[in-house]
C-alpha cells in the first residue's frame, strides 16, 4: 500500500475514532440501551455517524460522508441502519422527515439536500432552523438581524458582502420557512429558539458563530 493511502487510512481511523466515542455516549430517546446497541451493533462508523449528527443536527448527507471521510455506499449503508428504511428511500437521495419506533435517527428533505437529526430530539421548526442555520448566507443573515433588530436589506447586504438581491431572495425562503417575519421590515421569528440552537452547536459552525455565542446572554431577555 503506498504510504499516502496509509495516511489518508490513517486520518479516517482517528475521524471515525474521535466521533464514534461521541456516537458510543449518545442518549437516544425511546431506545433502551439494548436497542441503542443493536442500532450500532459495535461498529465503529455507525457510532462515529450517530455522534457526528449528534454534534452536527442537520448536517447533509455529503458533508456527514466527507468529513467521516467515508466512501458513498458505505455511508449509505450504514444509514439505513440507523434510520427508518421503511420508504425504501436511499439513503443519500431526497426524503421527507420521517420517524419510527426503533430508528435511531431521522432526516428531513431541505431543497436539493437530506439533513440528518437525532431522533425525538428536535421539533419540525428546529429542524428546519437547523437547516438554514447550515447555510452560509442565512445563517449570516440571521445572525446580523439577533445582533441589529431593524436591520434593513441594504443593512445586510452590507454586511454579509452580498447583493440586495441575494438578501432578498434568501429573505423569502426565511419567510416561507418560517424563520423569518417582514410584515414590517426583517425580524426574526422565535428568536431566542434560534438563539438556542445557534449557542448549542456554535462550535460546528463558523468563527462568526462563535463570537456570537459568547456574547448571547446578552441578547435574551428573562422574566421570571
Amino acid at each position: 500500500m503506498p504510504n499516502g493511502d496509509r495516511g489518508v487510512d490513517t486520518k479516517k481511523r482517528a475521524t471515525l475514532r474521535r466521533f464514534a466515542a461521541l456516537g458510543a455516549a449518545t442518549p437516544l430517546a425511546g431506545l433502551s440501551a439494548g436497542e441503542a446497541q443493536a442500532k450500532t451493533a459495535g461498529n465503529d462508523a455507525r457510532d462515529a455517524i450517530l455522534g457526528y449528527v449528534n454534534a452536527t443536527p442537520g448536517a447533509h448527507f455529503s458533508k456527514l460522508r466527507d468529513d467521516l471521510k467515508l466512501g458513498t455506499g458505505e455511508t449509505q449503508h450504514h444509514l439505513r441502519h440507523l434510520l427508518d428504511d421503511s420508504s425504501g428511500s436511499n439513503a443519500g437521495g431526497a426524503a421527507s422527515a420521517q420517524r419510527s419506533d426503533g430508528s435511531a435517527l431521522v432526516s428531513r428533505r431541505d431543497g436539493d439536500y437530506r439533513r440528518f437529526f437525532i431522533a425525538d430530539r428536535f421539533s419540525t421548526f428546529e429542524q428546519v432552523a437547523l437547516g438554514y442555520l447550515r447555510r452560509e448566507t442565512p445563517r449570516g443573515m440571521l445572525l446580523t438581524l439577533l445582533q441589529h433588530p431593524g436591520a434593513t436589506g441594504s443593512d445586510i447586504a452590507s454586511a454579509l458582502d452580498v447583493s440586495r438581491a441575494t438578501v432578498s431572495t434568501h429573505a423569502s425562503q426565511l419567510d416561507d420557512a418560517g424563520l423569518l417575519d417582514r410584515s414590517d421590515g426583517y425580524a426574526v421569528s422565535r428568536p431566542e429558539t434560534i438563539i438556542t440552537l445557534l449557542v448549542r452547536y456554535a462550535d460546528s459552525f463558523d468563527a462568526e458563530t462563535r463570537s456570537f455565542a459568547a456574547d448571547a446572554d446578552t441578547l435574551v431577555s428573562y422574566d421570571p
